[in-house]
């Protein structure tokens, strides 16, 4: 009975169980290591986005000299009641944003900081803000929200809150009082944060100006195009402000990360050591076993086998090796993207489309290390290896 190469193949790479062992487990290396860079890719992406994802808003503003949005520079506040003039616009939400220094209720001695965000809680905008009667809560002097999902480093907050007591603690050396949570989460740049009034984020930062603001939301009448809106507004204010529609304003942040910081890259070049690594290994167990092979191809070929039926053989082997590879790799990436998520409250998640291209990912490496491998094959004669 004649076998096929993929047969074939698997009979050669299973002969030599511990080779194969070795060529398994530096394909799930690879697999590992690609997973967890792509991983924290997305979730340096994903994270960075949450506020604005969260906040509602067709059209936002912000200075031209906004980087990210984490400590972004402030721009007079009439230029966004100047858009609320325009056709189209249904509503404006000034927003303050700042950096403050929360103090631990539970261990005083310990001051992390905290992303502050500001706003009238009588505009609209702040669907993450949940429900609306603890939105009114905010209009009293020095009460704040609390983002359930902050590191734990600033203290069992949620815990404290479904107590009787409440809690309080200093923000900025101020005294202030949660009143309610919401649900957001932590980025590459946010441990931590909380939304208060207005009124209340210049009680914490006494030195800010109301007429200063870092960020403009836009609401627009409903079917009105935001496109046309932006345009129409930015040719009608002064240009000391960049208006840009919600999905510019997504991929500006993500531009940032991405271009402007070292982080991107350092992520993309981890994919490309993954698949070197993986790469050599799987290159040298191929070379290793077509050399250690190398009479029984000669008399494949002297029995009338062409160059192109030992080719696939090798692919075959390669394509084994890959799948055998990334099954493993799989289960330990799940496993380490769910401690990761535990551990740090990042967006890192596993999809299918990711898993797809891992997938196909390794089994072009192998390929590639088959090719590389088959330069041996093909330069052996059957009257020189006997």
């Amino acid at each position: 009975m004649k076998l096929g190469p993929t047969r074939i193949a698997w009979l050669q790479i299973s002969h030599q169980k511990l080779r194969l062992l070795a060529a398994v487990l530096g394909v799930a290396f690879a697999v590992v290591l690609v997973f967890v860079q792509m991983g924290f890719q997305q979730a340096l992406y994903d994270s960075s986005v949450r506020w604005h994802t969260a906040l509602g808003y067709d059209l936002a503003v912000i200075s031209p000299k906004t980087t990210y949005l984490v400590n972004p520079p402030g721009f007079p506040r009439n230029r966004l009641y100047q858009a609320l003039g325009f056709e189209g616009v249904d509503s404006v939400t000034p927003v303050y944003i700042g950096i403050a220094e929360w103090r631990n209720p539970v261990d005083p001695l310990q001051m992390r900081n905290i992303y502050v965000m500001g706003f009238d809680p009588l505009n609209s905008g702040f669907a993450l803000a949940g429900d609306p009667a603890q939105v009114r809560q905010l209009r009293m002097p020095d009460r704040v929200l609390y983002d359930r999902l902050s590191r734990l480093e600033f203290g069992p907050i949620e815990q404290m809150l479904a107590g009787d007591d409440g809690v309080s603690t200093e923000v900025n050396g101020r005294d202030v009082r949660v009143v309610g949570l919401y649900d957001l989460g932590t980025s590459f740049g946010i441990d931590g944060s909380i939304i208060t009034s207005d009124l209340n984020f210049r009680r914490i930062f006494s030195n800010r100006s109301a007429s200063k603001i870092e960020l403009g939301l836009v609401k627009l009448d409903p079917g009105a195009d935001p496109a046309a809106v932006r345009e129409t507004i930015v040719a009608g204010i002064p240009g000391d402000v960049r208006v840009l529609t919600r999905d510019e304003f997504i991929q500006h942040e993500v531009d940032y990360w991405s271009n402007s910081t070292p982080i991107g890259y350092v992520f993309g070049l981890g994919v490309a050591m993954g698949l070197a690594v993986g790469l050599i290994v799987v290159y040298q167990i191929l070379f290793s076993d077509v050399q250690d092979h190398l009479r029984e191809y000669a008399t494949m070929k002297a029995m009338g086998y062409s160059n192109f039926f030992l080719s696939r053989l090798v692919l075959a082997e390669a394509f084994i090796l890959a799948v055998l590879g990334f099954i493993p790799g799989y289960g330990v990436s799940l496993l380490v993207y769910t401690q990761a998520r535990e551990a740090t409250n990042l967006p890192v998640i596993m999809t299918h489309e990711r898993a797809a291209l891992v997938l196909a990912l390794t089994i072009g490496m192998c390929a590639v290390s088959a090719l590389l491998a088959m330069r041996k094959l093909r330069s052996a004669d059957p009257a020189e290896v006997f």
